[in-house]
């Protein structure tokens, strides 16, 4: 029997050693935490957003902006409806929410994990809670691995399934790069993704804590759009946060030369003629009040100072004096308020990592390396991510099964 060593339990990890015992392997998936899935335990608020609804691998695809291409074989051998009927299957009941969401209808992720952590059990993985530090090589091949505790599995295989380096109380910290660079391949920049932005402009501190709802956003860099969405997001003491702006920060690479903005439109359900006319009967109606008052008919109260400041017109003035022009001008700043983008925030507040164990030296067909024979890997430690939404759940769990039918 071959006695194959998957490291990490997460949610690639649990997937791939159920699949790899579940093939007749002698299968041991070695966890530092004390418990397994911890960073599984936090996602979607607590409730774990397992999955996005999406069964169109095309969709899959281009929900990933970083490498997905690198995924139409992953995707293929386990789609997001198979998550759902295994989780079904192992007792945990799903939904659907917006935008595709699935979540568990108990909305527990600890349902998630004890499912997934009795999946392996049952499927006859042993569980080893220390950390797995080093390879042991013989004739080009991994013959073993040595754990932090001073002992040593010998192995026929081995798939690393560590993650990345967001979140490092939950024991994502980087491990698993280190691992594969000792066996030979190279690690792409690592930097946060689904991650808050910080902007640069004095005014973003005047509007901390405001949330906005039914927003159209749209990345630009250097000059052209390069993301658009619509949804939710929130402004914080160094800049803005929220489900459109995790997702526009997968698109954003690095800060050296580049200059990246943030576009948002407030009054998306109006085109500039509608919001014209808008503005003009709040404008009559209230003729003899000042600007910022009436501006209360139209934006949350945390806005308006900003915008008065921003429009360059006086607030105390009334708005029967305000003219065409400038009615105009404040038209275009509600409809394209931009945000000067300065840097991400700290990768320890990532939802996921940006960069990884290099794709080109993985085949995607197997998920086993091109550089040594008899080792895999699946999950976050790949140089892949996506949209927030459950895809980089289902990545986990699609990379993971993949790499544990064929270890």
């Amino acid at each position: 029997m071959r006695t194959c060593v998957i490291i990490g339990a997460g949610a690639s990890g649990l997937i791939a050693a159920a699949e790899s015992a579940k093939r007749g392997n002698k299968t041991v998936l070695v966890e530092k935490m004390p418990k397994c899935a911890r960073k599984l335990m936090i996602t979607g608020k607590g409730r774990c957003n397992v999955t996005n609804n999406c069964n169109d691998i095309e969709k899959l695809v281009a929900c990933t902006p970083k490498n997905g291409r690198f995924l139409y074989s992953a995707f293929s051998a386990f789609m997001p409806r198979d998550t759902i009927k295994l989780l079904e299957t192992l007792g945990v009941k799903t939904k659907v929410e917006r935008g595709g969401r699935v979540f568990p209808v108990s909305d527990r992720a600890s349902d998630v994990v004890d499912a997934l952590v009795k999946n392996a059990r049952g499927s006859g993985v042993k569980f080893v809670h220390t950390a797995a530090q080093a390879f042991e090589f013989k004739d080009g091949l991994i013959s073993a691995i040595l754990l932090a505790d001073g002992r040593k599995i010998p192995c026929d295989s081995a798939a690393v399934c560590t993650g990345g380096v967001s979140y490092p109380l939950t024991g994502s910290t980087g491990d698993g790069y280190k691992l594969a660079e000792s066996a030979g391949h190279s690690v792409t920049e690592i930097t946060p993704s689904l991650v808050s932005l910080r902007c640069s402009d004095s005014f973003i501190s005047a509007l901390q804590g405001l949330s906005l709802k039914n927003v159209l956003i749209k990345l630009q860099k250097n000059g052209k759009t390069i993301y658009k969405d619509f949804g939710e997001m929130l402004f914080t003491h160094y800049g803005i946060s929220g489900p459109v702006v995790l997702s526009a920060s997968s698109h954003i690479r690095s800060f050296g030369s580049a200059e990246y903005k943030f576009i948002i439109d407030f009054k998306s359900a109006l085109d500039e003629q509608a919001l014209d006319k808008r503005l003009l009967r709040d404008f009559a109606a209230n003729s003899n009040k000042t600007f910022e008052n009436v501006l209360a008919l139209l934006l949350p109260k945390k806005l308006i100072g900003t915008v008065v400041l921003l429009s360059g017109i006086e607030p105390r003035r009334r708005v029967n004096e305000i003219t065409k022009e400038e009615r105009r001008s404040l038209i275009y700043l509600l409809k394209n308020f931009t945000v000067n983008i300065s840097g991400f925030y700290d990768i320890k507040t990532a939802v996921i990592t940006s960069g990884g164990v290099n794709v080109k030296e993985i085949n995607p067909k197997t998920m086993r390396s091109k550089l040594v024979e008899n080792l895999y890997f699946a999950g976050e430690v790949i140089d892949v991510d996506a949209y927030t939404g459950g895809f980089n759940l289902q990545i986990a769990f699609s990379t993971g099964y993949l790499c544990g039918k064929n270890i």
